[in-house]
């Protein structure tokens, strides 16, 4: 078998077998196939697409490059959610605790933030004294006894997904539907979890901008898990303005907690409502999503969600009395307000204005090696739709450097856009997809 008939052999529009996409993944990983061939095979896919077999195969293979986590010692149907991120998301910080107070058992395995701003792994580390990184041991032993653990990727999970990534991103072949979903399942399979709950974004926040192109993806990723035995379900969720108030990392945590205890923005309750109770549901917890809904509103009601959230954070290591103090978790050393130019009714926000706003003022990565300050960001007054007058705070900045405060209140400036008619706001949750089809909700 040769790598050059098999770029060949796509480059003419035909289905590679599981055996030609397996030698080439192996080959790959294992730096016996160039980068050159590699990201002609890359290109090759990028214009003649995948069937969904083939996405599979190749979602297999990524998946079996590296470790795969064995969870088999975790009792009961092992859960995970997975985001493809946006500006403000930070519900599994909230849906975990909420889900695992209900005896659904969370295994996730996250990674760091590269953009706007932290990933969950980040923001956790604005609990002083979190570890991310626990052994597998310690990671089964806490999901079996507090039913959650959250921890960092290990270094050789889906090898070949992470090298094949960043060849694509040199080479233009990045938003591939085929490739794009094969990298993100990979991650997932390699994680162990048995129910794979999706939520996937469109809109100005999000990766996939348009609402057609995030609908294709999310069947892609639901059909891989189908094929390979996983469980599988995705929300297309909006993304044109930001989730919740809060953009940044410690800031965000602190919502998430005022969440859990009732006071958080609607918004961020109804998906994490939303894709919690199709967690709860794959768990057998309730064969009701009705129902798992509302055990979940139960366990911010009675305090059950909270109570998870100390325990998941003092068991790994972490603050646990930070989360009844909040201000502890906040340590900028500078407050700018950003004030409305005139009246008027927000009309929209700009999702990547804010983002990258917050990455401005040290709140995220541009690259790979940048520090990220967890106590920076950006807290929102206004949402779309909201009437503002001139001189309203529509947004408090925290910064801990004078510089990157300006040059990030300076891009800010584009952000919310003020008209003098009201607007009617875009439903949050757009499609549910299933292995049994697409539902638009109305």
């Amino acid at each position: 078998m040769r790598i050059y008939d098999i770029i060949a052999k796509k480059r003419d529009g035909k289905n590679l077998s599981r055996e030609e996409i397996d030698f080439f993944v192996k080959g790959y990983t294992a730096g016996e196939i160039p980068d050159y061939q590699a990201s002609a095979l890359a290109m090759a896919i990028f214009i003649r697409g995948m069937n969904e077999e083939e996405t599979a195969n190749l979602t297999l293979a990524m998946a079996h490059s590296g470790d795969v986590l064995d969870l088999s010692d975790v009792e009961g149907i092992k859960v995970d959610k997975h985001s493809t991120g946006g500006v403000g998301d930070k519900t599994s910080l909230v849906l975990g605790p909420m889900v695992a107070a209900l005896g659904a058992p969370v295994a996730k395995m996250s990674g760091r933030g590269l953009g706007h701003t932290g990933g969950t792994i980040d923001k956790l580390e604005s609990f002083p004294g979190f570890v991310t990184g626990i052994s597998k041991e310690e990671f089964i032993r806490n999901v079996n006894t507090i039913k959650i653990a959250i921890a960092g990727q290990t270094g050789n999970l889906a090898p070949a997904d992470k090298k094949l990534y960043a060849l694509r991103d040199v080479t233009a072949t990045v938003e591939c539907i085929p490739l794009i979903a094969s990298s993100i399942m990979s991650k997932k399979i390699a994680s162990g979890a048995d129910v794979i709950v999706l939520d996937v974004k469109t809109g100005s926040g999000a990766f996939m901008k348009k609402e057609e192109d995030a609908l294709r993806l999310a069947e892609a990723m639901v059909k891989i898990g189908s094929n390979v035995g996983r469980k599988t379900m995705a929300v297309v969720s909006n993304m044109e303005e930001p989730l919740g108030y809060a953009v940044g990392n410690a800031i965000e945590v602190v919502e998430a907690i005022d969440t859990l205890k009732g006071q958080g923005p609607s918004d961020l309750l109804e998906l994490c409502l939303c894709l919690g109770s199709f967690m709860v549901v794959g768990a057998g917890i309730t064969d009701s999503v009705e129902e798992a809904r509302n055990m979940l509103k139960k366990t911010i009601e009675d305090g059950t969600a909270l109570e998870k959230l100390r325990q998941f954070v003092s068991a790994q290591g972490g603050d646990a009395t930070c989360i009844d103090n909040t201000e502890q978790l906040m340590h900028a050393a500078i407050e700018y307000e950003f004030k409305a130019e005139k009246n008027g009714y927000v009309k929209q926000i700009i999702c990547d204005e804010v983002g990258v706003s917050a990455m401005l003022l040290g709140g995220g990565r541009e690259t790979k090696e940048s520090e990220i300050d967890l106590n920076v960001g950006i807290l929102l007054h206004s949402k779309v739709g909201d009437y503002v007058k001139k001189g309203d705070v529509v947004a408090t900045f925290f910064a801990n450097d004078e510089k990157k405060l300006n040059n990030a209140v300076k891009r800010f400036e584009n952000a919310y856009i003020i008209d003098d008619k009201d607007i009617q706001k875009e439903r949050l949750i757009r499609y549910i997809v299933t292995d049994e089809g697409v539902n638009k909700v109305e």
